[in-house]
């Protein structure tokens, strides 16, 4: 069977029967092309252990990190699985073997370095106060870039809280703090279109329609620097980071931070347990060897 009609027929599988979102079935097709295109596959049969290791060893030598190299590896296995499924005789997905990548390091910026990001925007423009109201919501509800961008303005803040659709398609509740609801409301007072998106890009004062993931990372460089946070690497997902490491720090449970993540797996909500380390230090000295020490 032609490979390219099967390519097809699983990234239909994917969306509709799996209902994995539309960006996941662009990725999976743009990994598995250009394994096609890179061994020249025609055919199903063409699929070989060789020709994969061949294609692995290109991807190496191309100096992709780790991880990019594993979502190739990833969408492969897939595709595998489901022609095996389908009764189609190819490699075994199970003898493709995962890379074994670095642990994941979190970077995350002081009270006070936060402090200052959160009081770097100018309030007294339209613009400033958008970004500002930005700051505070990604502190308040660690959503994702594409999440935030992704809201339109007709939303509760009485309840303090909202739906978000996330990864996979699935559906979340976030909260909003006290503060963050104070800067949106400020900014919402501010604007006087009817423009659906709750976050807009404004030039020369004027509002151009929804804000995009670049204009939203390219504010928080500007007011990364504003704020004197210097050597480190500031994103959307640094607040993503303090969101969830806060909330551990002061004791909030793994499980809730997880589901207020929206991370499918514990296991990529446990990369921010380091945050407790101090903490656990504090118990063992404050109950370990107590009895030994006053014998």
């Amino acid at each position: 069977m032609q490979a390219r009609a099967m390519l097809k027929e699983y990234l239909d599988y994917l969306e509709v029967e799996r209902g994995r979102a539309v960006a996941t079935r662009r990725a999976y097709a743009h990994y598995l092309e250009r394994f096609f295109a890179a061994v020249n596959i025609l055919a199903i049969t063409d699929i070989t252990e060789q020709c994969i290791r061949d294609f692995r060893l290109q991807l190496a030598r191309e100096d992709l990190k780790k991880a990019t190299q594993s979502q190739y590896v990833i969408a492969l296995r897939s595709f595998l699985k489901y022609l095996a499924k389908r009764g189609h005789e190819t490699v075994p997905p199970e003898r493709i073997e995962l890379l074994k990548a670095p642990a994941r390091q979190v970077e995350i910026i002081s009270h006070a370095e936060l402090e200052r990001l959160m009081g770097a925007p100018d309030c007294s423009t339209l613009a400033g106060m958008r970004d500002k109201a930005m700051l505070e919501l990604f502190f308040s509800t660690g959503l994702r870039l594409s999440e935030l961008c992704a809201l339109d303005r007709f939303i509760d803040l009485k309840k303090g809280e909202l739906t978000v659709r996330g990864k996979g398609d699935r559906v979340r509740l976030v909260f909003l703090s006290p503060t963050a609801c104070k800067a949106i409301t400020a900014y919402m007072d501010r604007r006087t279109d009817v423009e659906t998106p709750l976050f807009v890009s404004i030039l020369k004062g004027k509002i151009i329609g929804r804000i995009t993931p670049r204009a939203v990372e390219r504010m928080l460089g500007r007011c990364g620097t504003e704020a004197g946070i210097i050597g480190k690497k500031l994103s959307p997902h640094t607040l993503r980071h303090c969101f969830a490491t806060d909330l551990l720090a002061n004791g909030a449970d793994i499980r809730s931070v997880q589901e207020m993540l929206g991370h499918a797996s514990i296991v990529t909500t446990q990369i921010y347990t380091h945050v407790t380390n101090q903490h656990l230090r504090e118990v063992y000295k404050a109950f370990h060897g107590k009895r030994r020490t006053e014998e």
